[in-house]
């Protein structure tokens, strides 16, 4: 009997502490033959590295809502490349590149997040290119469907008369080491954007047409004069897109956001920088 609680207790104790670590196993990237039709007709030959010790990638094993997936990229600490460049890929989406990154000076050390949408259960990836021209890759195997013809959640015209209305957020300042390749006055901020975002692929559900296509697909953020992000973005960016990132002050009072649509109408708005939530 007391054996038997004994083995009971050990076995709960050994459950507990291994999720932290099976979490990051639980979903790895599987075999794609979508991938290796697409790869050199986006890379070219290109050598692509495992971006271990490098950035790693977060997204859900099974996502809660497929049209509004978290996919976060953070950057090693240790390392002491520059990332210039991230590309987001969803395999199996009908727009498999999600959206193509560029950053400036402003970004520093690369830790961001976004939401994007996922058609079928399908690899999450992201490719890095860093200053020395090499590539680095990682990703996670996402089970989710429907997320590109998921119906908006708002009405069209709700979502369409909000189109390109801007906000910021700025968090608490972060604790670097000055010891870290890419240590400074570490902040922290999120650009939220209101837009359908339709992706084509979404019916009116009075009508039973499909709605157009028409999404953000270039956006821009910047820290005074210093470039922090640009963005290339295609359908697969959720409804109301939302960029949350860190980024190395510099001293400008303010931030600009710039972004178009595919219906060529262009957004703009400043930001003051706050030091402190907001």
């Amino acid at each position: 009997m007391f054996l038997k609680v004994g083995l009971l207790s050990a076995f709960i104790a050994l459950s507990l502490a291994v999720p932290a670590n099976a979490a990051e196993k639980k979903n790895p990237l599987k075999t794609s033959e979508t991938w290796e039709d697409m790869r050199g007709d986006i890379f070219d030959d290109r050598e692509i590295k495992d971006a271990a010790g490098v950035f790693s990638i977060e997204a859900p094993y099974r996502a809660h809502d497929a049209a509004i997936v978290p996919v976060t990229i953070k950057q090693d600490p240790e390392s002491d490349l520059t990332i210039e460049k991230l590309t987001i890929i969803i395999d199996e989406n009908p727009a498999p590149v999600v959206a193509e990154f560029e950053f400036g000076p402003a970004m520093g050390e690369v830790n961001l997040q976004t939401r994007v949408r996922i058609d079928l259960y399908s690899n999450v990836r992201a490719i890095a290119e860093a200053s020395d021209g090499s590539l680095y890759m990682a990703g996670r195997f996402v089970k989710a469907s429907g997320g590109c013809s998921a119906p908006a959640l708002k009405d069209m015209e709700t979502s369409i008369s909000q189109a390109g209305k801007m906000r910021m957020r700025f968090y608490e300042p972060q604790k670097v080491e000055a010891s870290l390749p890419h240590s400074g006055d570490r902040r922290e901020a999120q650009v939220m954007m209101r837009h359908p975002n339709f992706s084509g692929m979404q019916m009116n559900q009075l009508t039973q047409l499909f709605i157009p296509a028409f999404f953000v697909n270039e956006m821009e953020v910047k820290q005074g004069e210093d470039l922090v992000f640009r963005l290339e973005a295609g359908i697969s960016i959720s409804e109301d897109p939302v960029f949350r990132f860190h980024y190395t002050r510099n001293g400008a009072e303010e931030f600009s956001l710039w972004a178009t649509d595919t219906d060529g109408s262009v957004f703009e708005k400043t930001f003051p920088v706050v030091d402190t939530a907001s």
